[in-house]
C-alpha cells in the first residue's frame, strides 16, 4: 500500500463524430475531465468524466479547490473509505451532478491504479462473472434523422452483427410510430429496437405513446419521464408490457434503491460518471441483481464493458464511441459482443500526446505532496 502523491487534472473537450439530437437537446460537444493519480510506488492511474456540452469547468473547480486536495497523503488502495471520506466532505452538494461527476473523475482512477497494481482487468478485479457482453448501437437513431436513414442504419447494424438499435422518440405521435414500424419491418423479429425519449413526456402522453409503441415489439422504453417523476415511473410502469428503463439521470445508489422497491422500472441503466464512480456502480448493479433486474448501462462504452462484464446481471452495451480522439485503440467488438480488455486497469489505451494537445485552456493544474 503507498499513499497518493501527485494528482494531476486536464480536460479535454471531446466533438462528436456525428450530429446527436433527441427530444430536449443537440450534442456539440463533450467536456471530458481526465484525472491522474500517483503513488509513492511510482504507480498511475487514469480516471475521467464527462459532461454533455457544458459543466466540465465546474466539476474541475471542485476538484482543484476541494476533492483533489484531500487526495495527497491518502492510502491509495482504500478506495471505499477515499469514496465516502469525500461524500462527507461535500455533504452540502450532495446528491447532484457535478459532486458526482468529480467523485467518478477521482473514483476511476483508483480503480484503473488498483486493477494495474494487482496485474488485472477492471472486469476480473470487479467480478470476473462475464467473459463478454451485447452490444447494441444508438449512433444512427437520433432524432433528426430521416426514416429513410434510420431503416437503412438499423439494417446495417444487424449485417455488422450489433444486436440491436436504439431509436429516440419525442417526435410527433404518429411519426415516432411510423418511424419504428419501418425499422421493424426491416430487421424482423430477430434484432432489438429501443427507445428513448429522454424525458421528454408527461405521464399522460408517456401512457398514451407505450401502448401505440407496444405493437412495434420495443425492447425498452428509456427515460419517458423526469428522473425525478417516482410517482409517475410507477403508474406508467403497471399501465404497459414495455420495460421502462431508467438511470443515466439518477445520482445516488439510494435513488435506485426508491426505483426497485416501488416497482417503477425494470432496466438500470447505472452511468458510472453520473453516479459518482466505480465503486456505486457496483453497488447499484448488484442491488438491481438482488432484484433480478438487468443492468444497460448509458454509455461511457470504454469504460461500461469491463463493469458490465464483472457483473452477472448487465445484459448489454451502449455503442457510442466517445474516447476515440484520445486513446490508441478503441473497445473491441467481436461478433456483435463487447469484449472487454485483458491489461491490467480500467482497460483504456490512453493517448497522452494527444491529452495534452487537446486541454482546455484554464482547466489544467497539479497537486503534489
Amino acid at each position: 500500500m503507498a499513499k497518493i502523491e501527485r494528482v494531476e487534472i486536464l480536460m479535454v473537450d471531446l466533438v462528436p463524430k456525428v450530429k446527436r439530437t433527441d427530444a430536449i437537446q443537440s450534442f456539440v460537444s463533450q467536456e471530458t475531465p481526465i484525472l491522474r493519480v500517483t503513488d509513492a510506488d511510482g504507480a498511475v492511474g487514469t480516471g475521467y468524466s464527462y459532461t454533455i456540452g457544458t459543466g466540465g469547468k465546474a466539476v474541475i473547480s471542485l476538484l482543484k479547490e476541494t476533492l483533489a486536495p484531500a487526495l495527497i497523503g491518502r492510502d491509495a488502495a482504500m478506495v471505499e473509505r477515499i469514496w465516502r471520506d469525500l461524500s462527507f466532505l461535500t455533504h452540502a452538494t450532495t446528491v447532484g451532478a457535478i459532486t458526482a461527476l468529480a467523485q467518478a473523475a477521482i473514483d476511476t482512477a483508483l480503480w484503473d491504479l488498483r486493477c494495474r497494481k494487482a496485474g488485472l482487468p477492471l472486469h476480473v478485479m470487479a467480478g470476473g462473472a462475464q467473459e463478454k457482453v451485447r452490444v447494441y448501437t444508438t449512433e444512427g437513431g437520433w432524432l433528426h434523422i430521416p426514416i429513410e436513414a434510420l431503416v437503412e442504419d438499423a439494417v446495417q447494424a444487424k449485417a455488422r452483427g450489433f444486436g440491436g438499435c436504439k431509436i429516440k422518440v419525442g417526435r410527433p405521435l404518429h411519426e415516432d410510430v411510423a418511424r419504428l414500424s419501418a425499422v421493424r419491418d426491416a430487421v424482423g423479429e430477430d434484432f432489438e429496437i429501443f427507445t428513448d425519449a429522454n424525458q421528454a413526456f408527461a405521464v399522460d402522453e408517456a401512457i398514451r405513446r407505450a401502448r401505440r409503441y407496444e405493437a412495434c415489439d420495443i425492447g425498452w422504453l428509456e427515460e419517458p419521464l423526469p428522473a425525478d417523476d417516482l410517482g409517475g415511473h410507477v403508474r406508467l410502469a403497471a399501465s404497459t408490457s414495455l420495460p421502462i428503463a431508467v438511470g443515466e439521470s439518477l445520482y445516488s445508489v439510494l435513488h435506485f434503491r426508491e426505483y426497485l422497491q416501488a416497482k417503477a422500472c425494470s432496466i438500470v441503466q447505472v452511468d458510472a460518471a453520473r453516479i459518482g464512480g466505480i465503486t456505486p456502480w457496483l453497488k447499484t448493479a448488484h442491488l438491481a441483481e438482488s432484484f433480478n433486474i438487468a443492468v444497460c448501462p448509458h454509455f461511457l462504452m470504454e469504460l461500461h464493458v469491463g463493469l458490465c462484464a464483472a457483473v452477472p446481471n448487465a445484459r448489454w452495451v451502449e455503442y457510442i464511441p466517445q474516447l476515440d480522439a484520445i486513446t490508441t485503440e478503441g473497445m473491441r467488438l467481436e461478433e456483435g459482443y463487447a469484449m472487454p480488455s485483458r491489461e491490467p486497469g480500467l482497460g483504456i489505451a490512453w493517448d497522452s500526446d494527444a491529452l495534452d494537445s487537446m486541454r482546455v485552456d484554464g482547466a489544467s493544474f497539479t497537486l503534489t505532496a
